[in-house]
């Protein structure tokens, strides 16, 4: 695995804001936005890099790097190394071109066996629990893009000889508005979104819930072709099956 190009944040990774770190009885419970800033997804892949594990564990960066080049790229099998690290490079404050590595689940397996220290192996739990979910949100999109096809051809058996390209994207933005809260191309202008689809950007909950509403939708838009209908009975389902949360997030809290 190599990466050469100078960039710190890897290409489709979701931009997240920094939250908090809860610490009660040696666990570590990360906040939503937290846990994906800490690994990101990068071809298909859940990944993360020394800078990030150099800061979560309280680090200086140097001295990952070192770890990674001396006691494992020179003393680990290449077999596994290539495809569990790659060189990468990032630009700090004040412009200067440094490096980095990136690395999967396996590589800061490895790397973090040599972490010690009295909240140590909470952190690697914690941090190892990260790549797990993000691994299921991998899943998640992989699911929602085989599933793109047979929700196109819903709707372009509901429309018929009328169907228009505009016909999929309102439908799609109607999903999004009701899940999200706030319209597509709001979504895209806060969250800073890059290229063609919103749906490496969400939360996990959110990539959940307009799966789910893409499925419903599928059939719906067969039995029900008044689009107003349609958002109301949609609305009044996702009503139902979003999740409660029992506390407030950080971000929650601040708005």
């Amino acid at each position: 695995m190599n990466y050469t190009k100078a960039n710190k944040s890897p290409s489709r990774q979701r931009r997240v804001k920094k939250g908090l770190m809860h610490l009660s009885n040696q666990s570590i419970a990360l906040t939503l936005t937290e846990s994906k800033e800490l690994v990101f997804e990068k071809n298909d892949q859940a990944m993360t890099d020394s800078l990030k594990v150099a800061e979560y564990f309280g680090k200086q960066h140097k001295h990952v790097i070192r770890d990674i080049e001396e006691k494992i790229l020179t003393a680990a099998n290449t077999d596994f190394t290539q495809p569990n690290f790659g060189l990468s490079y990032y630009k700090d404050a004040s412009g200067k071109r440094n490096k980095m590595y990136v690395m999967t689940k396996d590589g800061f397996s490895l790397l973090a066996m040599g972490f010690t220290g009295k909240r140590a192996m909470a952190f690697k739990v914690a941090y190892i629990n990260e790549f797990n979910h993000m691994a299921s949100f991998i899943r998640q999109l992989e699911t929602a893009k085989l599933e793109y096809h047979d929700f196109t051809e819903a709707i372009k058996q509901a429309h018929g000889d009328d169907y228009h390209n505009y016909h999929f994207s309102n439908e799609l933005s109607l999903i999004n508005k009701i899940v999200l809260g706030t319209s597509t191309g709001q979504f895209r202008k806060d969250n800073d979104v890059k290229g063609h689809s919103i749906r490496p950007y969400l939360d996990r909950e959110q990539l959940d819930g307009v799966i789910k509403l893409q499925r419903f939708d599928m059939g719906l838009i067969i039995t029900e072709p008044d689009y107003y209908e349609r958002k109301r009975i949609l609305t009044d389902y996702y009503a139902r099956i979003k999740p409660v949360r029992l506390f407030a997030t950080d971000e929650d809290k601040t708005a």
